[in-house]
């Protein structure tokens, strides 16, 4: 059965020639072979401010420039997020990203209880995590600390469910032949929506 997907490429450099540019365009690729709705939006071409008061977060609208992408988050029933891991997490550009378009009356409302009630139940996500080191040091060493944040503090925190990741290490002494070879498992995620 066909999915609606959203592919966020999260690298905040527009060049061309970045690897989290190829991943997300090679998951896009094979979504849409196996005839899944696929919406890309490319982080490091939109204008996404800071939020800087939790007045703002709660009660200001969505930037015009955001809207498009929001309203695409909320109709997929699966996001994919590929980013470089930046000291040991998100660049700032996703996490502005994500608190721009993943905020209350849209994401989720606080209940009188203090519960949240969360409106994004019901789909799933997969985090996609270039990186310098060995990805098992950063998993077991440093227990993949930023990923696991984004992972429960975030996306499970507003309902995707379940939250897959995929951890790439040593990109920049990787082969050319390595590299198509992650090329091919970004397709085959893509084409199995996962």
């Amino acid at each position: 059965m066909p999915r609606r997907i959203v592919v966020v490429q999260g690298h905040p450099d527009p060049s061309p020639g970045h690897l989290c540019r190829a991943l997300a365009e090679a998951y896009a690729d094979g979504a849409r072979r196996a005839g899944h709705v696929v919406e890309m939006i490319d982080l490091a071409v939109l204008d996404v401010p800071l939020l800087n008061s939790q007045h703002a977060f709660e009660h200001d609208p969505v930037p015009d420039s955001l809207r498009p992408a929001q309203d695409a988050i909320v109709a997929a029933n699966h996001l994919v997020l590929v980013f470089p891991l930046w000291l040991g997490t998100m660049p700032a550009l996703v996490k502005a990203f994500l608190e721009q378009v993943l905020r209350p009356g849209v994401a989720f409302e606080y209940l009188d209880n203090g519960r949240p009630k969360l409106f994004l139940t019901g789909r799933s996500a997969r985090v996609i995590v270039t990186m310098g080191m060995p990805a098992p040091i950063y998993r077991w060493w440093f227990l993949a600390h930023g990923v696991r944040g984004l992972e429960r503090n975030i996306l499970g925190f507003v309902g995707f469910k379940p939250v897959r990741e995929t951890l790439l290490g040593m990109v920049a002494a990787a082969t050319p032949k390595r590299r198509a070879g992650w090329l091919v498992m970004m397709r085959t995620l893509g084409a199995g929506a996962r």
